[in-house]
């Protein structure tokens, strides 16, 4: 077979340019590229790059699971070939775990950017949304993902603020002359806040006590306000 037979015998649709998966691709791109800004704008481990790569990423496969098999789209009766397309689909979940595995950090008892892998997630899923056809769905959980990001910051902040517990390092300089069992008193008694064990150093001519103090975050802010108004204390910083 020359040459130009081996060319002609080739489909011509092998290389065309489907109208319908580049949609799909576009959509996911701007919809993860939506969420993205959103995180970026927060200072985020993971902005608007790396979500429009992951929705991409997920919406080509799921364009590769609705267009990428309709060759073996075939009658049982003619054919025993079959191909499972949804396990392109389903591995994506499972792939995506990885990724916001990564961005989770964890120093001692706190855990960070929690939100953004879960943002991550869920582009996953509006980007394989975009992929299998489904544009308007995706489009909606990603309005609702920006709602929750967004409108919801408030929220958090006054529940934070309102009823939330927090631990808070406060460092307080106390005059040289406080007997320490006094100071141990006030400092570690109180009916709202618990104080954990306390260090003490020499600063000059003030004794500087640092330690951990948590609670609601009313009752910890009044703890620290009435340390400030005591007497025998100089001035308190919390870090």
């Amino acid at each position: 077979m020359d040459v130009a037979a081996a060319l002609a015998a080739i489909d011509d649709t092998t290389f065309s340019l489907d109208g319908d998966a580049g949609v799909r691709l576009l959509a996911a791109a701007l919809l993860g590229g939506a969420v993205g800004l959103e995180r970026e704008a927060s200072d985020q481990a993971a902005g608007l790059r790396t979500h429009i790569a992951v929705a991409l990423g997920a919406s080509l496969f799921g364009v590769i699971s609705t267009l990428g098999f309709v060759e073996f789209d075939r009658e049982r009766t003619t054919t025993v070939l079959q191909a499972d397309v949804t396990r392109v689909a389903s591995n994506v979940v499972v792939g995506i775990g990885f990724l916001g595995a990564g961005v989770i950090i964890q120093r001692g008892g706190t855990v960070r950017n929690l939100t953004t892998a879960a943002s991550l997630w869920v582009v996953a899923a509006i980007g394989l949304a975009c992929g299998v056809g489904d544009v308007t769905t995706a489009a909606i959980a990603a309005a609702v993902l920006l709602a929750s990001l967004v409108v919801l910051r408030p929220v958090r902040t006054y529940v934070r603020h309102r009823w939330g517990r927090r631990t808070v390092a406060v460092v307080v300089h106390v005059r040289p002359h406080v007997p320490m069992e006094s100071l141990a008193r006030r400092l570690l008694e109180s009916a709202d806040v618990e104080a954990g064990p306390f260090t003490v150093r020499r600063d000059g001519e003030l004794l500087e006590v640092s330690l951990e103090a948590s609670g609601r975050s009313p009752a910890v802010q009044r703890w620290i306000a009435e340390l400030a108004e005591d007497p025998d204390v100089a001035r308190v910083e919390q870090r």
